[in-house]
């Protein structure tokens, strides 16, 4: 069973459970000793191509896999012959295995990979050394590793963090500053970002500017600001929404920032499955009310197919301020 992010991971002071969270402690030790381990291990394979890396800082809901579909399109759009590469999380192929949107489903190869396959050539393999390693035989110039921060058994040539620049109502992208599982980090923040060569600050659409507290904890690290836009309109009318991701909250926050008629909102773990049983109680949810039902493009790619026609996926796009200062960095590669 998967359970769901944990709101109070994100509570900056005064966050409910403080003896759970001292419980969890001594994990989140043993969890940052054996990453500190791995690096010190590590002898990264250099494939013979830049590699971009787009990671988190946190366990997820920071807008990661958008900002790797974006550099993505921007290195495509310039003639580069791009690939993507993830592990595939929540699929059970191992790979080295391009993805196929026409054959593979997101039980094959993750919902991420699944996604980002519809728009171009992407990779999913456990083993990342020898994802690269196919994508270049394959006739890769670049490789955009999508979650691989942490990872280190490739060398990278541009690593970008996207971190969520969510800080309003006591809301902290670090928490407290604890290490998983006892708080959202997935390795102490400062080994963390001394690895990135820039961050993508993720602002809530409603939000004209960071958090000058917030951009004091990334020193002189350049700092790219983005935000998740939608490419279309909310459908109209009453919608039942609901989302299984990092941060659903933030998927019902936008929806509504964004004008649709939400009537009610389900969360569910990032990457859950739907069962049907699932599936048919969301649609009683809405036929109670009259309404359509509405989830996020990564939910979507999830479904059965059987239930794609009864559900809308809402689609959204990275959007940077400043276009040129992602180029320039995307271009010095």
């Amino acid at each position: 069973m998967k359970l769901g992010t944990p709101r109070w991971w994100y509570v900056r002071e005064g966050a409910p459970a403080p003896m759970t969270r001292a419980l969890l402690r001594p994990l989140s030790w043993i969890w940052s000793a054996v990453g500190a381990q791995k690096l010190a291990k590590a002898q990264p394979y250099g494939p013979g191509v830049p590699v971009v890396c787009i990671g988190n800082l946190t366990m997820g809901g920071a807008g990661k896999t958008p900002v790797a579909r974006e550099v993505l399109a921007k290195l495509r759009a310039k003639g580069v012959q791009a690939h993507g590469l993830s592990r595939g999380y929540g699929g059970r192929e191992a790979g080295p295995l391009r993805v196929d949107p026409n054959l593979h489903t997101a039980a094959d190869v993750g919902d991420e990979p699944r996604m980002l396959a519809a728009d171009g050539p992407f990779w999913i393999a456990r083993d990342r050394a020898a994802g690269a390693k196919a994508a270049v035989d394959a006739g890769a110039q670049a490789i955009v590793l999508d979650d691989g921060h942490q990872n280190f058994s490739l060398k990278k040539t541009l690593s970008l963090v996207v971190v969520d620049g969510e800080t309003r109502d006591n809301e902290w992208p670090f928490g407290d500053n604890a290490v998983f599982p006892s708080g959202p980090l997935r390795e102490p923040l400062a080994a963390g970002l001394v690895r990135a060569d820039a961050v993508v600050l993720m602002l809530p659409a409603d939000v004209a500017e960071p958090d000058p507290e917030l951009l004091a904890v990334f020193g002189k690290k350049p700092v790219l600001i983005a935000r998740l836009l939608p490419t279309a309109a909310p459908p109209s009318g009453p919608q039942v929404g609901f989302a299984g991701v990092g941060k659903p909250w933030k998927v019902e926050r936008a929806l509504k920032a964004a004008g649709a008629d939400l009537v009610d909102f389900a969360s569910f773990p990032d990457h859950a499955g739907y069962s049907e049983a699932t599936l048919k109680f969301l649609e009683d949810r809405a036929h109670l009310y009259g309404a359509g039902l509405l989830t996020t493009e990564k939910d979507w790619v999830r479904l059965p197919p059987s239930w794609r026609a009864k559900v809308q996926a809402w689609p959204v796009k990275a959007v940077f301020e400043d276009e040129t200062a992602l180029e320039a960095l995307l271009a010095s590669i």
